[in-house]
Formats: C-alpha cells, structure tokens, sequence
C-alpha cells in the first residue's frame, strides 16, 4: 500500500492491526532488557511500540502515515505510556541516534532493491555493539502466489536475502513461514523470512 492508502486505512475509527502486540515484539524481551533503546521502522498503529514502552523501553515509532503515527500516541496515552514517533520514508530515513534494538515487522518490503544495501548498511551502523536486529520480511515463494492487494511499491525478498545483509553478525533465530492472511478481507497466503541477529561486540 502506498502513503495515502495507509492514510485512508489509519484515518478509520478501529485499529487495522489490532491493538494486542505481535508474536515477534515480545521475543525483543529474550535477548534486551528494558530501558534499551528501539527503533520500530514501520510502526503502524504502534500495537508493537506500545507494548515495548510499556515494558520500559525508550521507543522511537516511524512510520510513513501521519494518521497511523497520531493512533500510535493515543494508543500510548491510553495504555498510560509514553514513545518518541518520527514520519518517515524506510526508503531514505538517516537516524542521528543510534539503537539497541532495531525492530521491523511488515515494512521492509517497501524498501526498493536499489536502496536496500545502503538502508541496511545504515541501520546495522547505529546498532551498539551487542544488540539486536528483529526482522519480519515478506519473500518469494515458489508455493505462494502475490497476494491479491500487493501493492506497486512493494517488493519481495529472495531466499537467503535478508540473512545476506547481515554477515558477520550472530544469528539468534531464522523461520521462513507460510501464513493464512485475510487482510482487505479477501483470503490469501504469505511466505515470510524471520530473522533475530545480533550485531558482534567488535567489527561489524
């Protein structure tokens, strides 16, 4: 979906995504303890950047839709939280600070192939040493056909893409999985990579 899509979609009374946190935020709470700080690229709604505020971590959620990122605060103020949000593009955003955690569930495909390795050589650079990576991103699958409201300006990622970007770093957890989906209520299935790395004490 593009900017406005998501505008429309978060410009609705009820929250899209629901407002009860993703199986992968809460594994964050395995390998970093609060009050680290994290950066959720694509935060929606912020069902998962609440719940890590709440836990006690200091949260910054971008994303592209400034509707979604105004749902995001009254999302925190109702669960009696407090975040950082910044509006941003995935494709080009810089951040000055840097992170312990590195979070993105549903927003990768929207970087495009030509800024992928400059976007992921950025995010690991203002990852401290020792910290995570937590990555959801949709892939080509030879059993899953394109979802039927794929939108133009998302892209697939090859087997063994994502995991590419991150050599020299500890693989925690990988998954690839097939998942049923009924968004835009119209049935469908997903291919995923799942991936948990954590960025060396020395090096990269």
């Amino acid at each position: 979906m593009d900017k406005e899509q998501l505008q429309t979609l978060y410009l609705q009374e009820d929250y899209y995504w629901g407002k009860d946190p993703n199986e992968l935020a809460k594994k964050i709470l395995k390998y970093v303890a609060p009050p680290k700080k994290v950066v959720d690229l694509g935060a929606g709604e912020g069902r998962d950047s609440v719940f890590l505020a709440q836990q006690g971590f200091d949260v910054l959620a971008m994303d592209i839709a400034p509707a979604g990122l105004d749902k995001v605060v009254r999302l925190a103020e109702e669960f009696d939280t407090q975040l950082h949000t910044l509006e941003a593009n995935i494709n080009d955003v810089s951040f000055s600070d840097s992170f312990d955690v590195v979070y993105s569930i549903g927003a990768l495909q929207y970087i495009e192939l030509q800024n992928r390795s400059r976007q992921f050589e950025h995010f690991k650079a203002i990852t401290h040493p020792g910290g995570i990576h937590v990555l959801f991103a949709f892939m080509n699958h030879p059993e899953v056909d394109i979802a039927p409201d794929w939108g133009q300006n998302e892209y697939l990622y090859q087997p063994q893409e994502l995991e590419n970007h991150y050599a020299g770093w500890n693989i925690l957890e990988q998954e690839q999985i097939i998942f049923d989906c009924n968004s835009s209520n119209i049935p469908h299935q997903h291919a995923a990579d799942i991936l948990i790395v954590q960025k060396l004490l020395k090096g990269n």
